[in-house]
C-alpha cells in the first residue's frame, strides 16, 4: 500500500489568535504546519507558547507585500493549503493607518493568489473575510448580502474578498473566503473590546479602583468562540467546491449586555465601574452586525455552539479550548 504523506499547511498570521488556534487544530489532524510571519527570528509567538505548540510549528519569514518574498516562501514550503489570516486587524487603527491597512490586507492577498497561480494552481487557499464588509446589517447577512464597507479596514477586506472571487472564477483556483463575524478567546490582545472588558473587570474585582472607559454600549454584535470558528476555516477548504461562507452564531448581543455579563461573573454591578468616553467611538461605527450561518450548516455541517454568556465565562477563566 502507498504511504500517505501528511498534508502541509501554511498559516499566514500564525502568531495571532486565529492563527495559533488553527495551527493547533491542524496539528491535531496530522498536518505538517508552517507559520508565516514578517520576521520569524524576532517574533515571540506568545500564543503558540500558550497553546504549547511552539516547537511543533515550523516558522518561515515572509513579507506578504513583497511578491518575491511570497514566491520564495511558497517555493520553500510547497503547501497543500494556505490560510491567510494576516494583516492589520484593528478597525479603529485602520482610520489612522489606512494605507498600511489596505496594503497588508488587499495587496498581500493579491500577491498570494498570484504566487499560487504562478507556482501551483492546485494549492487550496483560504482568505479571512470579515463581517465588517457588510456594514450595518438590519437583517442577518448571508453570502450574497451587498457589501457596504464603512472603515478603511472593511474596504481592504472587501477588496481582498473580490480578489479571491476573481481568481476563483477567472483562473480556476480553489480559493474561498470565510466571512467571519466577531469571535473571541483569551488569546485576543487587549486592544479588542471584549478582552479590554475582561481584563479590567478582573483587576477591579481584585481591588483596583479604576474606571473602565468604553464607547457606545448600544452597539450589537454577533459574538462567537474562536476555536469553533477556526474549525469552520478548515471545513471551508475541505469542501469539494470552493465557495464563500458566512461564519456566525446567528444571535445578537449588545456590548452593554456583554459588559454586564462579565461583571456579573466577578460579582460586580457594571454600572458602578464603567464610564462612557466618546473618544472610543469610531467615525463610522456599525450599530448592528449579525450573520446568518445557514449555508455553513447545510454544506459544511458547521454550527456555533457557544453562547455570549458562555464566552464571557470562558474568557474570564482563560479557557483556551
Amino acid at each position: 500500500m502507498p504511504i500517505l504523506t501528511p498534508k502541509k499547511a501554511l498559516i499566514l498570521g500564525v502568531s495571532g489568535q486565529d492563527g495559533a488556534l488553527l495551527a493547533r487544530l491542524l496539528l491535531n489532524k496530522g498536518y505538517v504546519v508552517f507559520g508565516g510571519t514578517r520576521d520569524a527570528e524576532t517574533n515571540s509567538f506568545r500564543n503558540l507558547d500558550r497553546l504549547d505548540i511552539r516547537d511543533k510549528v515550523q516558522t518561515v519569514s515572509v513579507s506578504l507585500m513583497d511578491f518575491r518574498s511570497v514566491i520564495h516562501a511558497l517555493s520553500r514550503v510547497a503547501p497543500d493549503e494556505i490560510y491567510n489570516l494576516s494583516g492589520q486587524s484593528s478597525v479603529g487603527l485602520s482610520f489612522n493607518q489606512p494605507v498600511e491597512t489596505f496594503e497588508s490586507i488587499s495587496v498581500a492577498t493579491l500577491n498570494l493568489l498570484e504566487a499560487i497561480r504562478f507556482l501551483n494552481p492546485k494549492i487550496r487557499f483560504y482568505n479571512a473575510g470579515s463581517s465588517e464588509c457588510f456594514g450595518n446589517t438590519l437583517q442577518p447577512a448571508i453570502e450574497t448580502t451587498p457589501m457596504q464597507p464603512r472603515s478603511p479596514y472593511a474596504v481592504a477586506k472587501s477588496a481582498a474578498f473580490w480578489h479571491v472571487a476573481n481568481y476563483r472564477e477567472g483562473y480556476g483556483l480553489h480559493c474561498a473566503s470565510g466571512i467571519l463575524f466577531n469571535h473571541e478567546s483569551p488569546l485576543r490582545p487587549a486592544r479588542f473590546v471584549t478582552q479590554k472588558v475582561v481584563m479590567a473587570a478582573r483587576r477591579i474585582a481584585q481591588g483596583s479602583h479604576e474606571l473602565l472607559e468604553l464607547g457606545d454600549l448600544s452597539i450589537v454584535r454577533d459574538w462567537g468562540w474562536a476555536s469553533e470558528y477556526v474549525d469552520a476555516m478548515w471545513r471551508i477548504l475541505q469542501h469539494p467546491e470552493p465557495e464563500d461562507f458566512v461564519i456566525a452564531t446567528g444571535y445578537s448581543c449588545s456590548l452593554e449586555s456583554f459588559v454586564r455579563e462579565i461583571f456579573q461573573q466577578v460579582g460586580l454591578d457594571w454600572r458602578q465601574f464603567v464610564k462612557f468616553n466618546d473618544s472610543f467611538s469610531r467615525p463610522t461605527d456599525l450599530q448592528s452586525s449579525l450573520g446568518n450561518p445557514e449555508k455553513a450548516y447545510r454544506l459544511l455541517g458547521w454550527k456555533a455552539t457557544s453562547t455570549a454568556s458562555e464566552i464571557a465565562k470562558r474568557m474570564l477563566e482563560e479557557d483556551i479550548n
